[in-house]
C-alpha cells in the first residue's frame, strides 16, 4: 500500500515538473520570439515593435517623420482627366491633407471601368471628383464641415464648389430642351449653353459678346440660354425671365432680350410688370397674349427647372458658359469665348 502511495506521489510530481517546463518553454517561446522579432526589425530597418511604439507618437526613420493619429485611415478615389490641365486635383488634395492627414488618395480615370461605375453610382458631373470612404465621418474635420460632403452609397462625395473651386472639366453638358431660348442648328458640332440672369451686370457684358458669336458662327454652332435669376442679389430677374419667355412664345426672344439687357438698370429699379409689357408693345408682340402670359407666371415651372439643373450642375453664379464640355464663368472677354468655341469645332 505504501509503495503505491509512494509510486502515485512520484507520478504526480513529474507530471507537475513536466506542466511546469511547457509552461516555461512556451513563455520562453514568447519572449524569445518578441525579442527576435524586434531584433530582426531593428537589423533589417523593416519595422518596429508595439512596446517601442506605445511609448512615442512622434519618431523617425530613414530620413522621415512619423506621426501617430487618433483618427482612421481615410480612403479617397480622385477621379480625374490625365490630359486635362485644369483638372489638376493636387491643390484639392494638399489642402485635404492638412484638414485629414491620415487620407489615403488614389487616382483613378474617368475613362476606366472604374471610374466611369462610380461617376454612374455617385451621380458625378464634372471633374477632379473626389469620393471619401465612410471612415470620413469619423474624423473631426467632418463633424466641423458636413456641409462639404454628399453621401451616397455609403459613400462620401466632396462638394468642390463649396470650396470656390471650379469644375476642370465637365462630363456631360446641360441638356438642351424644347422650350429653351435656341438659335443655330440643332445638328451643330459645337453646343454653347449659356445660365443667365437679366439683372446681373456680369451677364450684361457677357451678352454682347454672346450676341456677336452668333453673328460668327451661325448654323455651326448651337447657342442656348437658360435661367438663372438669382433673386436675394436681383429681386427683378424672375419676373424678366418670365417676360422673356412669353416673348419666345412669340418668336421675338433674341429682340426682348436686346431690350432686357440694353435697359437694364431702368426696370431693374422698377415695380410691377408695366414695363416689360410696354417692351412687348414696342417690340410689336400680340400685347393681350403676352400680358396674360406673364400675369399667370405662365412659364414658372420652366425657369425652375433651369434653376434645378443650374443646381444639379453645382452652378451658383452667372453667367454660366458650357461649350460642349467646357465650362467657363463670369464676363468672359470675345476672344476667350470664341477661342473655346473654335477649339471645340477644330477637333
Amino acid at each position: 500500500m505504501e509503495e503505491n502511495l509512494k509510486t502515485i506521489e512520484i507520478d504526480q510530481e513529474k507530471k507537475r515538473i513536466k506542466n511546469l517546463i511547457s509552461i516555461i518553454i512556451l513563455l520562453s517561446g514568447i519572449l524569445v520570439g518578441s525579442l527576435f522579432v524586434d531584433v530582426m526589425q531593428l537589423f533589417k530597418g523593416g519595422g518596429f515593435s508595439q512596446k517601442n511604439l506605445n511609448k512615442t507618437d512622434v519618431f523617425e526613420a530613414n530620413g522621415k517623420t512619423w506621426a501617430a493619429f487618433s483618427e482612421p485611415i481615410v480612403n479617397v478615389w480622385v477621379i480625374t482627366d490625365e490630359k486635362c490641365e485644369t483638372c489638376d486635383p493636387s491643390d484639392v488634395l494638399v489642402w485635404s491633407r492638412r484638414v485629414m492627414p491620415t487620407i489615403n488618395a488614389q487616382k483613378v480615370a474617368y475613362n476606366s471601368e472604374e471610374g466611369q461605375k462610380m461617376i454612374v453610382t455617385n451621380e458625378i458631373k464634372s471633374l477632379p471628383a473626389f469620393i471619401f470612404s465612410k471612415t470620413v465621418k469619423e474624423t473631426d474635420f467632418y463633424g466641423q464641415a458636413q456641409v462639404l460632403f454628399t453621401e451616397k452609397n455609403g459613400q462620401f462625395v466632396m462638394n468642390t464648389q463649396e470650396l470656390g473651386l471650379e469644375p476642370g472639366k465637365y462630363i456631360e453638358m446641360p441638356k438642351i430642351n424644347e422650350g429653351d431660348a435656341k438659335f443655330g442648328s440643332e445638328n451643330a458640332k459645337v453646343k454653347v449653353v449659356v445660365f443667365s440672369d437679366f439683372q446681373c451686370p456680369y451677364c450684361k457684358a457677357f451678352y454682347k459678346n454672346l450676341r456677336e458669336a452668333m453673328k460668327e458662327f451661325g448654323d455651326r454652332v448651337l447657342f442656348d440660354v437658360k435661367h438663372l435669376p438669382l433673386e436675394d442679389a436681383h429681386p427683378r430677374a424672375q419676373d424678366a425671365a418670365l417676360a422673356s419667355l412669353c416673348a419666345l412664345e412669340q418668336g421675338k426672344f433674341w429682340e426682348y432680350a436686346d431690350k432686357l439687357y440694353a435697359d437694364q438698370a431702368s426696370w431693374s429699379t422698377g415695380k410691377g410688370n408695366q414695363t416689360f409689357k410696354n417692351y412687348a408693345g414696342a417690340l410689336k408682340l400680340n400685347w393681350k397674349k403676352f400680358s396674360d402670359c406673364l400675369d399667370s407666371k405662365k412659364y414658372q415651372a420652366q425657369v425652375e427647372n433651369d434653376k434645378n439643373e443650374a443646381l444639379n450642375f453645382n452652378i451658383a453664379g452667372t453667367p454660366a458658359i458650357f461649350v460642349n464640355d467646357t465650362f467657363q464663368t463670369g464676363a468672359v472677354g470675345y476672344a476667350e469665348f470664341k477661342k473655346a468655341i473654335e477649339d471645340e469645332l477644330s477637333k
